[in-house]
């Protein structure tokens, strides 16, 4: 399956989620992420909550949401509030996490470990689907 993360600036929870992701699969499901309105950079706080998990995004440049990655995509996953665009047509999951953005590190720790409980229910869900022929 092929999962698209999506948030407003690419440049903090859906980087996390994609990172998180990605490791938890291991290859069996693929992960992008794109914002809305994407940032220049991630949020440096997010690049320290990954790495305290033994995740590195210093690789990342944030990307723009678009068409191609919307027909790659079979599942799209808004991480962001109400300020996350829907896409029609697609399986739609929504999970509203704050934003990251100018929080000091223990404000996003939380964040980066709600998303890895999230990622993990996504997984299972995802490798016990018929839909997977892996």
């Amino acid at each position: 399956m092929n999962v698209l993360f999506v948030c407003v600036a690419n440049s903090g929870r859906s980087v996390m989620a994609e990172r998180i992701f990605e490791r938890a699969v291991d290859g069996r499901h693929r992960a992008r992420s794109a914002g809305s309105n994407p940032g220049t950079a991630p949020h440096p706080v997010v690049l320290e909550a990954l790495a305290e998990i033994g995740l590195d995004a210093t690789d990342h440049r944030p990307r723009k949401l678009d068409d191609e990655l919307v027909e790659w995509a079979d599942v799209i996953v808004a991480t962001c509030d109400d300020a996350c665009p829907f896409v029609p047509g697609k399986r739609y999951v929504g999970w509203q996490l704050p934003d990251p953005k100018g929080l000091p590190i223990e404000g996003v720790r939380p964040i980066r470990d709600e998303i890895s409980r999230r990622v993990g229910a996504l997984v299972e869900e995802l490798d016990s689907s018929p839909a997977v022929t892996s």
